[in-house]
């Protein structure tokens, strides 16, 4: 066998060499040069997890335990506005059932101006609302004249009767007696106002100081009557100091306002006691004569208003201005 050069030998290992390091190098090329994926620099938004509805106002219960403030009850209600208006005031008649529930400002909003206007309960859920605001009807009245609303005093009533027949008046008042009309109840109702009267109560501590003083002698002369003598006693003082710190509180007294008024009532309710407050909703009949004795210059007796009784409720005993 002839033997090959030695240079062309030393060239074909060169070669050799050569092309098997280029093969391996581009394949590790192409494996690690592959472009990584870049990090992202802001994170996608997670999605929010669906809003819970809450429970439906129909379970009256658990819509007033998922909304225990009377805010928080008002803000639930008035955003199912969105979905059925129906949902939305029966879910606020739900709020305005709790004797907390005093956001008269918030029922007469625009949020709820239209259910105002046609709903046939919604003056009595502004009676509930008065009464546990205290019930200061006179107060209360003038706020919902400035919102419009159809609500009105006895006094404009009785004042007025053809104008007012037909329409709600709001009043406080006690029942001094029950009876059957053929056969329908009716009540002898004394309207009462309310009036804040101030007083001072103790607080902190008190002081207290007495002291007692004697003075004694004896005093010598000579009268016409005993002439040659003495005269002796003595003379006692007392003096007593008192302090206290006191701040000035008010109670709601209610009063009569001098006007009566017959309530009618579909049916006997044994809630109504008598010598109770109550804020009452009820519709203007207008006057009736009365059997009392009649005057020279009238052909007629003493009238008394008439009402048909929508609604009433207990006020509560502090009152919200």
């Amino acid at each position: 066998m002839p033997r090959l050069p030695m240079l062309t030998l030393l060239g074909a290992l060169v070669t050799g060499c050569g092309a098997a390091h280029s093969h391996v190098a581009l394949e590790d090329r192409a494996l690690t040069d592959a472009p990584a994926p870049l990090p992202a620099l802001v994170q996608a938004p997670a999605r929010p997890p669906a809003e819970d509805p809450g429970p439906s106002p129909q379970d009256s219960r658990a819509f007033a335990a998922r909304y225990p403030t009377p805010a928080l009850c008002e803000g639930a209600a008035r955003r199912l506005q969105g979905t059925s208006r129906d949902e939305a005031w029966l879910a606020l008649k739900v709020c305005a059932d709790s004797p907390a529930f005093t956001q008269l400002g918030a029922v007469l909003g625009s949020a709820w101006a239209e259910d105002l206007r046609v709903r046939p309960d919604a003056a009595n859920l502004i009676a509930r609302v008065v009464a546990h605001r205290g019930g200061s009807v006179d107060g209360e009245l003038r706020l919902l004249h400035a919102r419009k609303v159809p609500i009105f005093s006895l006094a404009s009533a009785i004042a007025q009767p053809d104008t007012y027949r037909g329409r709600y008046v709001m009043l406080r008042a006690q029942v001094a007696d029950q009876r059957l009309d053929g056969e329908r109840p009716t009540l002898w109702l004394v309207e009462q106002g309310l009036q804040s009267v101030g007083s001072h109560r103790e607080v902190g501590m008190t002081f207290r100081t007495d002291t007692v003083s004697e003075t004694s002698g004896d005093l010598g002369g000579r009268t016409v009557l005993t002439g040659e003598g003495r005269v002796g006693g003595s003379v006692v003082t007392r003096e007593r100091t008192y302090q206290s710190t006191t701040e000035p509180t008010y109670d709601n007294i209610s009063d009569e306002t001098g006007r009566e008024a017959l309530g009618r009532l579909a049916a006997a309710d044994p809630f109504l006691e008598t010598r109770r407050d109550y804020v009452i909703l009820a519709r203007f009949d207008g006057l009736r004569v009365t059997s009392g004795m009649t005057n020279d210059d009238e052909d007629e007796g003493p009238k008394i208003p008439v009402l048909t009784i929508v609604g009433y409720h207990l006020p509560q005993a502090l009152a919200v201005y």
